[in-house]
This record gives structure tokens, sequence and C-alpha cells, in this order.
């Protein structure tokens, strides 16, 4: 499970009634969530939130690095919790579902010196893609 809740509760972050909701909705573990989906979610616990709340917040959210902006295939962007634990992505070529995976290994480690071209790397994103059952 996500802790942003608690995290933003830690580092003091103004906890309106509109923010709440919408770090509720994000909450969770493999959420990935776009911005028109976090509206939806948002309006069925508090109808009166509007739009650019949500993609204002969602902004302040990423800012901060209490969430992960994620863009796959040139989808809309979807919005990740779990900004605080290194994980990967595995995406369903079909309906475009995320899901956080964690693989073994280093993957910066792993690459070979002779593949850096005097890069000195500190960091690497990976998304396998593939079908989910739901597709195959």
């Amino acid at each position: 499970m996500s802790d942003l809740l608690e995290r933003l509760r830690e580092r003091g972050w103004r906890m309106t009634s509109q923010r709440r909701v919408i770090a509720e909705v994000l909450d969770g573990d493999h959420v990935h969530l776009t911005a028109d989906e976090v509206h939806v979610r948002a309006t069925r616990r508090l109808p009166e939130i509007s739009r650019a709340t949500v993609y204002n917040t969602l902004g302040e959210l990423v800012s901060l690095g209490e969430v992960i902006e994620v863009s796959t295939d040139g989808r809309a962007k979807r919005y990740d919790p779990n900004a605080h634990r290194p994980h990967q992505h595995l995406v369903c070529s079909g309906c475009g579902t995320v899901r956080d995976v964690h693989p073994t290994g280093n993957p910066v480690a792993d690459l070979p010196a002779e593949e850096r071209f005097g890069f000195t790397v500190s960091e690497a994103e990976i998304t396998y893609r593939g079908l989910c059952p739901s597709c195959t």
C-alpha cells in the first residue's frame, strides 16, 4: 500500500478537503490513474471538486516528488504515488494497464562500461511491455 497520505501529513502539506480526496484516490499499490480518472473518482467523494483543482494538485504533488508522472506510448500521463519505492513498470500493450514491478538486480550496474559511452549513469527507467491476462 502506498503511504502517500502519511508522507503528505509528515511534510505538513495543507490538507484541504479537495487535496485529501485527491490523495485518497491516488493512495494504494499499482495505482496509475490519468488526471481524468482521478477527477472522476474524486467527484464521487466530493462532487464539487473541479478538474482544474485536480490538475493543479497533481502538478504540485509531482513537483514535491510525492507522485511520479508516468508516460507510456504517447497515451495520457498517469500518476504513480509510489514515488519513494524503487520500481519499474509493466505495461499492457493492449489496454494500457500499468503495474509496478520490482525486478532483482541493478540495471545501472548491469550496463557494461563500453555501453555507457562516457556517461556517468545515475539511474535507469525500464518499462516492460506485454499483454495482461485480460488481453491475451
